[in-house]
């Protein structure tokens, strides 16, 4: 079983170019201005719905639309986006819930998707005879509303009742029913929980753990609950009993239960301090009593009575006693937990080594499984119990330069299912056995683009702090070195997200088959390299992610890869905040930026959407030595009239209720204020992504790679 809570991170899903309830947006000019600082011209189109702002994207949405669609490529790459999107040739990620398989797909047909199952073995053949459970379109059809699944919150094991959490055109904030997954159909009377940014587990089959908006005072300043209850079927949600309570000054708190297949469970209480820092209290015979484990570390599952540790910073237990080593994965037993959670002795399953790093883990009934990064490329391997606190490692045999992610696993049998993946070898689907750690390939995807006359390398810059960063290049293997290879760069730099080789078929068919090349640079503020590699682009110290970047940049026309008149950069989220940067700093070094879902207003994010809630990430306004930093970074704060910028493809959504449009707005308006050129974007759906639904998407990119292409290749 994948074990785990899940954070809202900035970051964008879609064609594998990653992008990771609105908290005191101001509506008066005065809540934003500082004594002796000028006016924020702007600030109305914080007001995200105003008539006002709605009248200026409309405009901007009309002019983008006619300048972008008018090429006569537009047509052909929205098309062949939404082929291969829509292609019936993709492989169905499968699921492992009890003895069947559950997978979600869309398709031409399903825009916005079906929840579907089959048999374990079944899904194996040719042509797996698939069921459907939920079919998210018609539900949307019936009651009129545009339904997008955000998943499932399922009673242990996971095969029967879950809570269904259904966003509205993508935002974060969903409704959430209980619904029988073996009948196929909302529970009648079940649980149902309205709208709202919220946390559910299932505590029992009668009882749930819910967190969520309960009215003035009870959600962080993020936008977050902070206040968990218990809540009894059958009784009003306002009747739910308070069973733990963080602070409003925290990002959230939330409430779950973690069990293994061998019948132990333990009911875990989180409160998510800062992003990075949660302190965790567990329910004990005694009460609730705090876990003694450093902030920067998390429970990350149960089996055979232990109780796992991810640890991300380094941890001395006991005075004078050993350390262990951030990045770790640790076991303490669950006996001593329970009965004295203050003073825990926990033993190393897995120590990074300096150039191979964890990347995940998942049970099975009676084993680990492992995936680990090495310089940037994937590992795997099964762990077993050899005694108490001894564990043997048996690697298993991965695919060589992929990216290996640990799709599913069943704690009630040893199957789990593992991927692999290239930039230019389509995924794979590899069945394991835990109990013999063996794989066999279960599927694979035919390619979805021609890939035969392209190659990968990496190689490595050098920053401006002498850091050797890596990147990957992913080019034609008749690339001249002469500096005009239409190049696109793309990198995220934070919240220790590992940007690693995928395949996207988007990307394939929309850039590299038109002789493109793609760059992908593992700069500072990820976790390719381990924690270290993150805490080392933190708050003030940001500005090394960024010189990384411009690194990999000038080591590309360093080689005659590429040069500034052929060179366009693209991200979302982080990785957008990461495009107005180097727009900014650098202008003359690009000449395309596409900027996604971005934050851009840095003395603001604070104050816009759930951005409070990376303070742990960027610093905070609201201590002097970070503000001046995070003013001197700030893309909106540093466009300058009379500088030559590149022209930026700016996008965003008006449902993103995580980083929210106000960025984006704002610096296309303070560009068009300065008279500078840009094309801005702004659907209505999509939340923090592409679109809400596949068509959408392709929208989206065809838009995006018109773009390029007008800018790079012509």
């Amino acid at each position: 079983m994948l074990n785990g809570r899940a954070i809202l991170i900035p970051a964008l899903a879609g064609a594998s170019i990653a992008i990771c309830a609105v908290a005191g947006c101001a509506h008066r000019q005065s809540a934003s201005q500082d004594p002796g600082r000028a006016p924020d011209r702007y600030i109305w189109l914080e007001n995200v719905n105003s008539p006002r702002a709605m009248a200026w994207v409309r405009a901007e949405d009309g002019r983008a639309a006619r300048v972008l669609e008018a090429d006569p490529r537009f047509g052909t790459l929205q098309t062949e986006a939404l082929k291969v999107m829509e292609d019936p040739n993709r492989l169905p990620m499968p699921q492992l819930r009890g003895k069947d398989v559950y997978n979600f797909w869309r398709d031409k047909n399903n825009v916005h998707g079906l929840l579907r199952r089959t048999s374990v073995g079944d899904y194996s053949s040719d042509d797996p005879r698939w069921q459907t459970v939920l079919d998210i379109d018609a539900l949307g059809r019936q009651e009129k509303t545009d339904w997008v699944l955000h998943g499932l919150n399922c009673l242990y094991p996971g095969d029967r009742y879950c809570m269904v959490d259904l966003s509205v055109g993508g935002e974060d904030a969903s409704t959430s029913r209980e619904f029988n997954l073996r009948a196929g159909r909302f529970v009648d009377g079940g649980f149902a929980s309205p709208h709202s940014k919220q946390d559910i587990a299932w505590e029992d089959r009668d009882t749930l753990l819910i967190a969520r908006d309960w009215g003035p005072g009870t959600m962080t300043k993020s936008g977050y609950p902070w206040i968990v209850k218990e809540w009894k079927r059958g009784t009003p949600l306002d009747d739910a009993k308070e069973v733990f309570r963080g602070e409003p000054t925290d990002i959230s708190a939330s409430g779950y239960v973690l069990h293994d297949a061998q019948g132990d469970h333990v009911t875990i209480f989180e409160r998510s301090v800062t992003f990075f820092q949660s302190s965790y209290f567990i329910r004990t015979p005694s009460g609730l009593r705090e876990l003694a484990i450093p902030r920067k570390s998390n429970p990350a599952g149960l089996l055979h009575g232990c109780m796992f540790i991810d640890l991300h910073e380094d941890w001395t237990p006991n005075p004078g006693g050993q350390e262990f080593t951030q990045g770790s994965l640790l076991e303490v037993r669950l006996s001593e937990v329970m009965r004295d959670p203050a003073h825990l002795r926990p033993t190393v399953v897995f120590a990074p080594t300096s150039d191979e790093f964890l990347n995940g883990m998942a049970t099975t009934r009676s084993h680990l499984v492992v995936v680990t990064l090495k310089h940037v490329l994937g590992r795997a391997y099964v762990y077993t119990p050899t005694g108490r606190d001894a564990w043997s490692r048996e690697p298993l045999e991965v695919p060589g330069n992929s990216t290996v992610r640990i799709v599913t696993a069943s704690d009630s049998s040893e199957a789990f299912f593992l991927s692999a993946e290239g930039f230019l070898t389509p995924p794979s689907l590899l069945a394991g056995d835990a109990a013999t750690a063996r794989l066999r390939v279960s599927k694979s995807q035919p390619p979805l683009f021609d890939a035969s006359h392209d190659t990968v390398e990496q190689f490595y810059a050098t920053s401006k702090d002498g850091t050797r960063v890596p990147y990957f290049v992913v080019h034609p293997k008749n690339m001249q070195m002469n500096g005009r290879n239409p190049t696109l760069l793309n990198a995220y730099g934070g919240f220790e997200i590992s940007e690693t080789p995928t395949y996207s078929a988007v990307r394939g068919k929309m850039w590299l088959e038109r002789g493109g090349i793609f760059v992908l640079a593992n700069i500072r503020g990820g976790g390719e390299f381990g924690p270290a590699w993150h805490e080392a682009g933190l708050k003030t110290h940001r500005q090394r992610i960024y010189d990384d970047f411009a690194a990999v940049a000038e080591d590309l026309f360093a080689r005659r890869i590429t040069s500034p008149a052929h060179l366009g950069i693209i991200g979302g989220s982080n990785g957008g905040l990461l495009m107005g940067v180097e727009m900014t700093q650098h202008p003359e070094m690009w000449k395309a930026v596409v900027i996604q879902v971005p934050l851009l207003d840095m003395l603001r994010y604070e104050k816009i959407a759930a951005g409070a809630s990376w303070v742990g990430e960027y610093g905070s306004v609201s201590i002097p030595k970070e503000r001046a930093f995070l003013e001197r970074i700030s893309p909106y704060n540093q466009l300058k009239p009379d500088v030559k910028y590149p022209e930026p493809l700016i996008f965003t959504t008006t449902r993103d209720d995580r980083v929210g449009p106000q960025h984006a707005r704002k610096f296309a308006a303070k560009m068009e204020g300065y008279h500078e050129p840009f094309l801005y974007d702004e659907i209505t759906e999509g939340g923090h992504g592409a679109g809400a639904d596949l068509k959408q998407e392709a929208r989206t990119w065809a838009e995006t790679f018109t773009y390029l292409s007008e800018k790079l290749m012509d």
